[in-house]
């Protein structure tokens, strides 16, 4: 079975986390074992409304707009959804819509410029930018916390915008 949803290169390097244990959070079975995937997923499956006047995002190519998926067992596991989006507004119009929308989550992190992370930084709970950035000419945002972060990526399309929303949720029962 071939997945057609090409996955952003930042959320790549965010499925790199998932093989870390994190504090645990609200698992969806304690003892019991799961997969999950759709090539559907809603504005609500992430978390956040979609900008005024959307429309779907359509490649040239047939991948899919929206994915939502997970895998847990032993106590461990991750969630992710992702909704991709066009609109005829400029990105900063968008990314400003966003970055409202986020604050719910706690503080948003503009990580289309991140600061160097300290060494406090790293070792905290705290959600940090750490490798994430936006493709060129784009903007990054992040809220939340490590175990469960709402991402918004926005980039240039022609003259209006295409952006992603993402849910990103990963636990472990594993206590350090």
């Amino acid at each position: 079975m071939s997945i057609l949803f090409r996955v952003p290169s930042y959320l790549i390097a965010l499925a790199l986390v998932f093989a870390i244990p994190a504090p645990a959070q609200q698992e969806p079975e304690k003892d019991g074992v799961g997969i999950e995937f759709s090539p559907k997923a809603s504005s609500k499956d992430v978390g956040l409304p979609v900008y005024p006047g959307s429309t779907p995002h359509k490649d040239d190519s047939n991948d899919s707009q929206s994915v939502r998926m997970g895998l847990w067992g032993a106590g461990s596991g991750f969630k992710l959804a992702v909704v991709k989006m066009d609109s005829v507004d400029a990105p900063e119009k968008v990314a400003a819509y966003y970055k409202k929308a986020l604050a719910k989550y706690g503080k948003v992190l503009d990580c289309t410029h991140p600061p160097a992370a300290s060494d406090s930084d790293k070792n905290s709970n705290a959600l940090t930018c750490g490798n994430d950035k936006p493709d060129a000419g784009g903007m990054l945002f992040k809220s939340g916390t490590k175990e469960k972060q709402h991402i918004v990526n926005v980039k240039p399309n022609g003259s209006g915008s295409t952006y992603d929303l993402v849910a990103l949720g990963n636990w472990s029962s594993d206590k350090h």
